[in-house]
This record gives C-alpha cells, structure tokens and sequence, in this order.
C-alpha cells in the first residue's frame, strides 16, 4: 500500500478509535457515580414500596373489611373474672356457728359482651325475663342504661334457683353478655333469736356504693347489726381469674389467677344459750300477758361484755339475706309492733324504780341522808293541793327497807326534798344519772343505739316554758316524769352496782380472727371507774340483796345463787298502763352477770319481769354448776 493509502487508512483507523473512545467516556461518566448514592437511592424506594402497601393493607383492613375485624376482636377477648371472698363467719363465745356462708349464684350482665344490635338485646331480654321470671322491660332497661363498652358485670337478678341456672347454662351460647356469678349469701343459725344482735347483709345500693370505695356493683354489704358494724373486718378481698373468652362468653384459656382472701371471724362474747334461754322465757311471759313486746340485756359486770341481748317482737333476717319478697318486707314495716326495731339498745323507756339505787348513790355522795336515815311513810305526801302517792304504806323506812321494798315517799324525799331532807334537785340527780352513763350513748360496738334522756331545771324552762317544780323532782327521783333510759344504759349501770363503781362500754364482739391466723383482741374498756365511793356502792348493793331477801322480789331466794336486784313498774301513756322491769346481778358476792328484764305493758315488775329472771337464773346457774 503507497504512503498515502495507509496514512488515510490510520487516518481512518484513528478515527474509529477516537469514535470508540468517546463513547467508552460516556458511559464511564455514568459508572463513576458514587456506588453508596446509588445504593440509598434503591433502598428509599423499597421504603416507599412498603409503606405504600402497607397503608393500602391497613385502609383495607380498616375500611374495608373493618367490621369483619372488629368482630373478630370482640369474639376473642381477655376478661378478668371477680373470685368472689368468703365473708368472715360469727361464733358465740363458745365457739358456736351462728353466721355461716350458703353457695347462691347470681344472673348478672357484662355490657361489652351484649349485642350492638338493639333488637338482638331485646329478644335476649324476653328470653331471660322468661327464665329467670323478671318483667322483660326491666331487663331491658338495666342493659341499655349502662356503659356499653364497660367488663365491669352489674346484677340481673340475685341467687337465682337450681332450675334457673340449669336452663340458663343450657342455652348460655344464645345469651351473649350474660353471665352467672358464683357467691354466697349469708346463713343465720336461729335467725330470729339473734336477728338484731347479728343484723343482715344484702346486694349494695347505689347510694352505699357512692360510700364505699372498692365495691363491685354485684357485692353484698352489712346493712344492720354486727353485719353492718364489722363490715370492713367481715368482708374478705375478692379474687381474679383472666381468661379468654369468645363471643358467647365461653371461656377459651385461662391466663392467671389471683386467690380471693376470706374476710375476719368474728368471736362474741354472747353466750348463745343464754341468749336462746332468755328469748324463750321471755316468749313465754308474753303470751302469758297477751303483749307483744319485750326486751333483755345481759352483761358481765367484770368486763363489759354483752352475754345476751333480746328483743320482742323479732325478725327472720334470712329473709333479707336471700332477697326479701315485696310482700314479707311490706309486713314487716306495716306491723305496728316494729320487729325491725331493737328495743334493747334503741327503745327509750321511763325505767321506773330501777333507778332508785342509783338515787340512792347520789343521795348518800352527797350527804343529802346517811344509812340509818329514816322516813315515816303513811303512804303519801301531800305539797299544797298536790298529793303523790306511794304504791303502799311502808311505815318507818331506813334506806335498805327504801330499795328492798321500793318505797316512794323515802325516795321523793331525797330526790325533791321533805320535812328536814332537803332533797337533791333534778340537776345534782343528772349529775349522777350521767356519770352511770344515762342520757347518753354507752359506745356499744353495733349501730343504732339511742341516747336516752336526762332532763335538766334549765331544759324545761328553755324548752316548755315552766320552771322546774318540786313535783318534776318527785316523778324523777322513781324514774318517771321525763326521764328515759334505754334496756341497755340500765344493764350497765347496774353492772357498775355489781363491781363496785366501774362503767364498762359494753361489748358484743371479744375477738377479731383474721384470715392469716392473728387475731385482735377487744380489750375492756371502763368509761367511768370513780361514779361514787367502793363503800357507798356496798351499802345499796346490800339494800338490792334484801330486795330478794325481805322485799319485792322474794321468788328468786330459791335461786342457787344469790341474787341482788331491783323491782320496776314505770307507767306510760295515757290509759295507766305499765311496764314491768328488774334489774338484777349474781353471785351477790362475786357476780359475773348483770340483766334487765323488761314486759312492755306488762303490768308490775315482780308479776312479770321477776319469774323471766328466776327461770333464766335457775338455767344458768345450774348449768354451771353441772
């Protein structure tokens, strides 16, 4: 090939190369990109990818199919289930049951659970009125008027029978929402005889629940008596069981569980055969008098504890514990005799001649008459045109004779004053009367206890209008006029008679036993121990002994102890009718029980109140002695 040739064929030849060449730069301006740029740029747009898909996943999810997972969500839920506690029992001072706990079960409804639907609750609510015997629109009613998302159950009806809960567990997967709640109600052993000593428990109320913080709307709550006094000790801590339910409220898987805790023991100092021994005589003594009412305390003049406490016309308190029937509860308040009422601690009585010993004590403390004091009774004594009466004519009359025989004129003497006694007055009376803790309540351990009431000369001028005439201090120095007292506040004033001065609060309860094996003690607690000197007690200590001995209550000298005592008859109304009292302690030289009988209208204390007390301490003496 000439030179020219091959220089044009290079020529040529360089060309193609530098062709080749500028097109290699190109692409090699591309390649030297930075590789991480590259890298981030295609792990962003996965990020993108992804989070597009997944809010297309979660608006199909929500929107779409929403309702599907809802339900889904609503078939599979994680319920806690209340174990209910135990309550606590109560035992005599012996160890005798007189409160213990019967297996019930209740209807209730978890609102969550029920349908959204209303029509679907309406035909749930005809199917259960027609088990469980409940007007349809009443459940109606309580399922739409609650919180719709709330697990919190509420009461649907309250220990439903055997053949209630058979057929509503037969058809429970028809029943969404509704559930059964195992409890337990209350058993009272001899229930009337201890009904206003123990009380009762029923299903908490709505202002009850407001009070008390902590309760489930389908728990029982102390309503009256120890049951309502004891409450925090009585009631134990529920439990929890979690589980996992479907739809129809069917329990899936359990997932933990939380042990209820039962609630304290009560152990009293009622002897509870005392207690049945008393209410049966008593029973007796008003048939015999054609009344109704009555009441009695007994107490153990060594501590303040209460030994028994009675009072007529009672109650059936199981009743309430399994949900009392309109017409049993309508009954009950309609009768004119109030058997809900406590006599015993809230009926407020004039005492009569049973506060004659205490007059006693407030006379000889205050020098007003000594021991050998004597007063001439004729019968009467006559203030101007006025004339008070004694219930006979006693002749002369020492103070001893006074009590044992229950002589009036000794008493209006020291009490408004005549001849040469000058007589207490009502307000150094009160002074006494309070420091044995009258007019006031005595701090007994249950509620309801009433005051009493002392007057006062002032009182009446503030309140009637009047001064205060000898007359008023006549009727108050034999416990009538315008004093009252409670069976109770006498019971424990003559209780301090009986030890020699001290004034016990008196006591039901003796020991708390709780649910981890301690147990707290109530110890004695003494309200008043200086009411009057040991040595003036012991005198009309020895003036209630010959009570028995030589006086008004002559039957009890064949009781295997001896027995000190005090007749009452105190009239009330307008129509001359009385109440037959007696108060009384024994062993006379070391009792250990102080008791108060009263008959309401039962004409005079030794007629009716003294036999009480005579078959009532021939029992329990001889008991002992066995």
């Amino acid at each position: 090939m000439d030179k020219k040739v091959k220089k044009k064929a290079y020529s040529k030849g360089m060309e193609i190369d530098d062709h080749i060449f500028s097109v290699t730069e190109k692409e090699l301006s591309r390649i030297e990109m930075p590789f991480e740029k590259k890298k981030l740029n295609f792990f962003w747009w996965l990020v993108v990818i992804f989070m597009a898909v997944l809010a297309g996943k979660t608006f199909y999810i929500n929107v779409i199919r929403g309702e599907h997972y809802q339900k889904i969500a609503r078939e599979n839920s994680i319920h806690s289930l209340v174990i209910k506690a135990p309550r606590g029992k109560v035992f005599d001072k012996y160890g005798d049951v007189l409160v213990n706990n019967f297996p019930s079960m209740d209807a209730i409804v978890i609102p969550a659970d029920l349908p959204a639907d209303l029509s679907k609750k309406k035909k749930i609510a005809e199917k259960i009125s027609e088990i469980l015997h409940v007007n349809s629109g009443e459940i109606l009613g309580k399922i739409e008027n609650v919180d719709q998302s709330s697990f919190n159950a509420f009461l649907l009806k309250e220990n439903i029978s055997q053949d209630e809960y058979l057929v509503l567990m037969e058809n429970m997967r028809n029943f969404p929402g509704i559930g059964i709640e195992k409890t337990a109600v209350r058993d009272y052993v001899d229930s009337v005889i201890f009904s206003h000593i123990l009380g009762y428990e029923g299903k908490i109320g709505k202002k009850e629940l407001e009070n008390n913080a902590g309760y489930l709307l389908t728990d029982y709550i102390g309503k009256q008596g120890l049951e309502k006094s004891y409450e925090k000790y009585l009631r134990g801590v529920h439990g929890a069981l979690q589980v996992e339910v479907d739809s129809l409220g069917n329990v899936k898987k359990e997932r933990g569980i939380v042990d209820p805790k039962p609630g304290s023991d009560l152990i009293l100092n009622v002897d509870a055969e005392l207690q049945k021994k008393i209410f049966d005589s008593l029973s007796t003594m008003l048939e015999k008098t054609q009344t109704r009412t009555a009441a009695a305390v007994a107490i153990n003049p060594k501590n303040g504890s209460v030994l028994a406490m009675v009072s007529f016309p009672s109650f059936d308190n199981n009743l309430f514990s399994r949900k009392i029937s309109q017409e049993d509860y309508v009954k009950l308040i309609e009768d004119p005799e109030k058997p809900l009422f406590n006599r015993a601690l809230a009926g407020e009585y004039p005492p009569g001649s049973t506060l004659k010993p205490l007059i006693t004590v407030a006379a000889l403390s205050e020098g007003i008459v000594t021991p050998s004091t004597s007063v001439s009774c004729s019968g009467s004594i006559r203030i101007g045109e006025y004339q008070f009466r004694d219930w006979k004519t006693h002749g002369a009359t020492n103070l001893e004779k006074a009590i044992a025989e229950s002589c009036d004129v000794y008493f209006y003497s020291i009490g408004g004053g005549y001849d040469d006694i000058s007589g207490l007055g009502m307000n150094r009376m009160k002074k006494y009367e309070n420091a044995f803790g009258l007019g006031m309540k005595t701090g007994i351990d249950v509620f309801g206890e009433s005051d009493g009431f002392i007057p006062s000369e002032e009182w009446k001028l503030k309140e009637i209008g009047e001064k205060w005439y000898i007359g008023n201090s006549y009727h108050a120095s034999i416990g009538q006029g315008y004093i009252l007292a409670t069976p109770l506040q006498l019971t424990n004033y003559i209780a301090a008679i009986a030890n020699g001065g001290k004034l016990f609060e008196p006591h039901l309860v003796s020991r708390i036993k709780k649910n981890d094996g301690t147990v707290i003690d109530i110890d004695p607690k003494i309200l008043n121990e200086t009411v009057a000197s040991s040595e003036i007690i012991d005198i009309v200590r020895e003036g209630m002994r010959k009570t028995v001995t030589e006086g008004t209550a002559q039957d009890l000298k064949t009781v295997p102890v001896e027995v000190a005592g005090k007749t009452g008859t105190a009239q009330f109304g307008t129509e001359n009718k009385t109440h037959g009292w007696f108060v009384s302690f024994a062993p006379f030289n070391d009792p250990e029980i102080a008791m108060v009988i009263l008959v309401e209208g039962g004409g005079e204390g030794h007629s009716s109140a003294v036999p009480v007390t005579k078959e009532v301490y021939d029992w329990y003496f001889s008991r002992k002695n066995n």
